[in-house]
């Protein structure tokens, strides 16, 4: 219903416009009232280990649809976002993720997947922070899976920091295999940032092996 009544007006204005970039808010006001209005509560813990002149690369754990929204909206910063291609085929939504800078990533083709990331990538070094599921789909309840590595060699490239991100209790308000939320408190933790200056590609590796290592910790003290 939100994206029925708020989507359609608002592309359409900023289309006339010429002002792409103006959807954001909008985008920030879509996510904010869906949590609102599936009862989704959220916790915030430290944000005061970020840099406001910084840009990172947001490293999080993904358990249900509602982890989009909080990173999006919760980070209280401008953010793009990896996604998964198959969001492209949502209507009104899948058109206007461009606009803020909402990327979807096709990882059955590696190809343009390296386009992807390299466009994020490109971004990052003009100041644009960038959330990544480094799971790359959603997990079972109380699972944690392998991570991706396309999110950290983003990190490196751009030679910004990595920040793992701890999204806690998600997966029992809206958990994978059902479209239903129940109404709750989440947590969202964002832990010390990691540096990743002096890095080169071989150190990938052991560096999403740390920021992995960070959110099963804090996953595990629930």
């Amino acid at each position: 219903m939100l994206l029925l009544v708020i989507g359609p007006p608002a592309i359409t204005a900023v289309l006339v416009a010429g002002r792409r970039h103006w959807l954001y808010p909008f985008a920030l006001f879509g996510a904010r009232n869906w949590l609102r209005l599936s009862g989704v509560r959220v916790r915030v813990r430290g944000l005061e280990n970020l840099d406001p002149r910084q840009s990172y690369v947001f490293i999080a754990n993904h358990r249900s649809f509602l982890d989009t929204a909080m990173l999006f909206y919760h980070l209280r910063r401008r953010i793009g976002i990896l996604a998964k291609k198959e969001l492209l085929k949502v209507p009104i939504m899948g058109y206007g993720m461009g606009f803020v800078n909402i990327m979807a990533i096709d990882r059955t083709n590696r190809e343009s997947a390296l386009r992807t990331t390299k466009a994020a990538t490109d971004r990052l070094r003009a100041g644009i922070s960038f959330g990544v599921f480094a799971e790359g789909t959603r997990a079972r309840p109380g699972e944690l899976l392998p991570f991706k590595k396309g999110g950290f060699y983003m990190a490196v490239e751009a030679g910004v920091p990595v920040v793992p991100v701890a999204i806690k209790h998600t997966d029992g308000l809206m958990g994978k295999g059902t479209g239903v939320a129940r109404p709750g408190t989440a947590e969202m933790v964002v832990l010390p940032p990691i540096e990743t200056a002096g890095l080169a590609g071989e150190d990938v590796k052991r560096l999403t092996e740390r920021a992995r290592a960070a959110i099963a910790e804090e996953l595990g003290r629930d």
